[in-house]
């Protein structure tokens, strides 16, 4: 039987991005001083190049449920879950296939596991948390398009005097569509999305570092 979505799940995903969280934290009180600086380096022990479908339990539990059927994947409208190269698990690479949020999430309809558990609103969703690198960022020179599409209005600029957007970790939910226009408008991607899951070891997959 599937989670309570409403308890389980849901401290899972907040204690998931808890040390990231920190570390963002840190970043955004230094973008409050209006210094260009680097986005700070998720910790080695979480993932940092997919995303897990929304709605999926945290990854121990993740693993042991999902059988890699692949009926998730022809679920999706706009076939952004992939099966991922190493192990066939289900995975999302944002800057070329996010999570559009749909409102039915039919490939949570799809998973006959509970891989992926039911979501009552997009809002419930959480695949991870966007980072914005200054460094990298062109809105200074007037970009605003990662706000523009953000679906759940979790980025905003502060104030004229310092242009570069800032993520609500609270509204945030880690669908990648920000990273994704990035991609197509900057020559370097500036804000990504990190899913705050744990490096898991796999067994007969190839290595996942």
């Amino acid at each position: 039987m599937a989670e309570a979505p409403d308890n389980g799940r849901r401290q899972f995903l907040k204690q998931s991005v808890w040390s990231m969280g920190k570390a963002v934290y840190e970043y955004y009180e230094q973008q409050k001083e209006g210094e260009k600086v680097p986005a700070p380096a998720p910790p080695e022990k979480f993932r940092t190049d997919w995303l897990r479908p929304p709605g999926a339990v945290e990854e121990t539990l993740f693993l042991e449920r999902c059988t890699r059927c692949g009926d998730c994947l022809p679920a999706c409208p706009y076939d952004s879950i992939k099966k991922d190269p190493a192990n066939g698990y289900p995975v999302l690479f944002a800057s070329e296939s996010p999570c559009f949020l749909c409102d039915d999430f039919p490939c949570v309809a799809a998973c006959a596991t509970d891989a992926l558990i039911p979501l009552g609103e997009r809002a419930e969703v959480r695949m991870g948390l966007a980072v914005v690198n200054q460094a990298a960022c062109t809105a200074d020179q007037g970009c605003r398009f990662c706000i523009a599409k953000c679906p759940v209005e979790a980025l905003s600029v502060m104030d004229f005097e310092d242009p570069y957007p800032i993520v609500d970790q609270e509204k945030c939910v880690g669908c990648g569509i920000c990273e994704q226009v990035c991609s197509t408008v900057n020559d370097k991607i500036a804000i990504k999305v990190f899913s705050g899951r744990p490096v898991v070891t796999i067994q007969g997959s190839k290595s996942q570092e």
